[in-house]
């Protein structure tokens, strides 16, 4: 294969990676807290012995769309919504993680946790416990509870101190490195954060990448024709 086949086709691995985020996006289009995400093309240059140099396309990195979706009012007392930077910590046996999906629910011992049971971290990094005689919960707009006009906890918001450092692991959570408290965001309760994926939008880019994936299909059965042509010639 030529030059031309294995940059072509180094475009396709990609595009194919494009077209299965674009798929996962519009898959989450209507789950609470959903970051969208993007696929991103760098430039990979492979040095050959005695040839020139041979550029390829190299889609490994993913972009997460950190941009404020909308808020739906659910009146639940333990669905935050968070308007502004920053995430919820979790505590998962795999580690803390952060996520913008803030429905929780006290478990049977009394602490507020994710709906996979991950417990909720407060702003000191502990799990946050709520009073099994706590008749109504209320919470401010700096993430305080507080049950019969006194505090309990303070639901903690964070952010990575290096934004490239942030990683989608799964579903709605994310990994980081080292976090700081988040500035500025305000917690409000009985909202949940939709999904900021724009549905139309990523049907029409994944219109896009298939016609583009179909191009270099094309491309390629050409390629592959002149030379089945070449060599028929040459061997008569």
């Amino acid at each position: 294969m030529d030059a031309a086949g294995y940059a072509t086709l180094t475009r396709q691995s990609g595009l194919m990676r494009e077209m299965g985020v674009v798929a996962n996006n519009i898959a989450n289009a209507s789950t609470t807290g959903f970051r969208r995400e993007g696929v991103v093309f760098s430039e990979f240059v492979a040095a050959l012995d005695q040839d020139p140099s041979l550029s390829m396309s190299y889609a490994s990195g993913r972009e997460v769309d950190l941009s404020q979706a909308g808020l739906s009012q659910t009146g639940g007392s333990f669905d935050f919504g968070i308007q502004g930077d920053g995430f919820f910590l979790i505590e998962t046996p795999d580690g803390e993680r952060l996520t913008r999906a803030g429905s929780f629910t006290p478990s049977a011992e009394g602490e507020l946790v994710t709906p996979d049971g991950f417990r909720l971290l407060d702003a000191g990094g502990a799990p946050i416990f709520i009073p099994p005689d706590a008749k109504s919960v209320a919470m401010a707009s700096d993430g305080t509870l507080s049950t019969n006009g006194q505090p309990i906890a303070q639901v903690g918001l964070w952010q990575p101190t290096d934004p490239l450092a942030l990683r989608h692991q799964s579903g709605t959570m994310f990994s980081a490195g080292e976090l700081e408290p988040a500035a500025g965001a305000t917690v409000m309760q009985g909202m949940l954060e939709d999904s900021n994926v724009q549905p139309i939008s990523e049907i029409a880019r994944m219109i896009e990448v298939q016609r583009a994936y179909e191009l270099g299909q094309k491309f390629l059965d050409a390629e592959d024709e002149r030379v089945r042509g070449v060599i028929q010639t040459l061997g008569r």
